[in-house]
């Protein structure tokens, strides 16, 4: 009962016995206690250690057994005393290991990779999205759940305008409600005038933009808008992305007719793929001279094919031609 002042049972007896036997030797101790005079003499030790066995004012030397009240009292005051402090000890190691472990949490959240990027807050999130837009080769689609008065952006100088100029393809499938709202009504209307494709829906699950159908970027936090976002470039991520906006998409109702709208150029890419197969061209041998991958020139094929309704490369080379592209 007393092994939490470090007092174990065999201490104890020897204590005890020189309690009631001060006069006596260590052997005459280890007959009491029945043990050895050597581990009598190993145990006497260790009290003088804890302070339970000390020298006598009246004979130096001679030796005595401290008085209960006051050995054992004081043990647990020093006992006390030394796991208070091992209990500061602890507490400053808690507070040292929460540290490092929001240390570490913050290299997490701002770490990057080949294939993902983590991007804390709205503002950092914004400016690599304004980056990875100006990077944007061919396509922009795009889930909005924002309020409609968050929804469209106040300057009349749009990152969307800017892309669509560009002859970036892009959809957009906004919340049905911002259809009460005058001006983003004319702001989807000019998107879908530069050849923007626009959409509406009740419900939205998140915010989704997907750049080329090959980076998506998806919120930190869906209900925290200020959180940050992340950006996905892993094949399997993004084709789980393009599905779920292909979902809302397919749903969606369009806001305005689609022949109601502006000739969208063509991007770059797009006109050299076009004169590439008008050419004779293979997609491989596409994207050999361009330096994309097959799957982009596959890609950029089946949109053209899509964009002017050509069922095969001979229609397309026929549409493109009636159109002055080739």
């Amino acid at each position: 009962m007393l092994e939490p002042l470090g007092v174990d049972e065999a201490t104890f007896a020897v204590y005890h016995a020189l309690l009631n036997h001060p006069d006596s030797t260590p052997e005459q101790i280890a007959a009491l206690v029945d043990r050895s005079a050597d581990e009598v003499e190993e145990l006497m030790d260790k009290l003088r250690r804890l302070g339970l066995l000390v020298p006598t004012w009246t004979n130096p030397d001679g030796e005595h057994a401290v008085h209960p009240r006051v050995g054992l009292t004081g043990l647990a005051e020093r006992r006390r005393t030394e796991l208070n402090k091992a209990l500061g000890e602890l507490k400053e190691a808690e507070a040292s290991a929460e540290m490092i472990a929001e240390q570490y949490n913050e290299l997490l959240t701002s770490r990057s990779s080949g294939d993902v990027e983590v991007l804390k807050g709205r503002a950092n999130a914004s400016r690599r999205i304004e980056e990875l837009a100006l990077k944007a080769k061919d396509t922009f689609w795009g889930l909005v759940p924002a309020h409609f008065d968050d929804a469209v952006p106040k300057s009349e100088r749009s990152p969307d305008f800017e892309l669509l100029g560009r002859g970036i393809k892009m959809r957009t499938v906004y919340l049905q409600s911002m259809t009460a709202s005058k001006p983003a009504v004319e702001y989807a209307s000019t998107m879908h005038k530069l050849g923007g494709e626009v959409r509406v829906t009740p419900t939205l699950p998140m915010r989704l933009l997907i750049f080329d159908q090959e980076i998506a970027i998806m919120p930190m936090d869906p209900d925290s808008p200020t959180a940050g976002a992340v950006i996905h470039r892993t094949p399997a991520v993004v084709s789980v992305a393009l599905a779920l906006f292909d979902a809302y998409w397919s749903r969606a109702t369009e806001m305005f007719d689609p022949e109601d709208r502006e000739e969208t150029p063509l991007t770059p890419h797009e006109s050299e793929v076009l004169r590439l197969l008008a050419g004779g061209a293979k997609d491989e041998q596409v994207a050999r001279l361009l330096g994309i991958s097959l799957r982009t020139a596959r890609r950029i094929t089946a949109n053209l094919s899509e964009r002017l309704d050509a069922a095969s490369r001979f229609e397309l080379g026929v549409a493109a031609a009636k159109r002055g592209w080739v």
